[in-house]
């Protein structure tokens, strides 16, 4: 088994869900983790902040229930709403990471969005990934070539496409993967008890059907 993270950096209960994916990872390093990044800000929905009116009020949302910080200067930085999120410059970054060091791909989505969510770092900026990179001990020079490069920008494709093959929806899901049958285990928000329970039940599933 092994288990398939598609999110986007640029969504907020991606971001919540961190906790939880952390945890999971933590007791199951035994499991490989694929990190597929999702489209949501591309083409038409790729414009200001300001043109969606429900992320004050969903991130309050994403704090009551996962706990998540929203920092200081993630506020700073949308406050006038002209912030642009793109979510193919965040795929494309997250693939310079996980190209980097793919047994980290988890942990370095994570930081991804630290840097957006609790540092207001753009995940447009090239500088951003050298920071992660040099924070996960990585060969920052060589992640910030990779994110300029155009390897990446087919990688952000082919992520987005992978998304759609899974059938995901929405942000987060995570899938655990058993030889071709994929089986959604939590989408949106889910505890790591629930998870734990949804995985311990596939176990026993593919011990009766190897």
């Amino acid at each position: 088994m092994r288990l398939v993270y598609v999110f986007d950096a640029y969504c907020g209960w991606s971001y919540g869900f961190s906790g939880t994916l952390r945890e999971i990872t933590g007791r199951h390093p035994e499991l490989p983790v694929e990190v597929v990044s999702g489209g949501l800000f591309v083409g038409p929905r790729r414009v200001p902040v300001r043109e969606f009116g429900f992320i004050k009020g969903a991130n309050a949302q994403i704090h009551e229930t996962t706990g998540a910080v929203f920092g200081d200067a993630y506020e700073r930085l949308i406050a006038d709403g002209s912030f642009v999120m793109d979510s193919e410059a965040a795929a494309r970054g997250v693939a310079a990471l996980r190209q980097a060091a793919p047994h980290r791909a988890a942990d370095l989505a994570i930081a991804v969005q630290n840097a957006f969510y609790l540092h207001g770092l753009s995940l447009s900026d090239p500088g951003t990934y050298r920071t992660v990179a040099a924070e996960a001990g990585l060969d920052g020079d060589a992640v910030t070539a990779a994110f300029t490069g155009p390897p990446t920008v087919d990688a952000a494709v082919a992520d987005f496409q992978r998304a759609a093959r899974l059938k995901v929806t929405g942000f987060p899901t995570l899938i655990a993967t058993h030889g071709e049958i994929n089986t959604p285990i939590a989408y949106g928000h889910a505890t790591p008890t629930q998870i734990e329970a949804r995985l311990a039940a596939l176990s026993v599933a593919e011990e009766a059907h190897p």
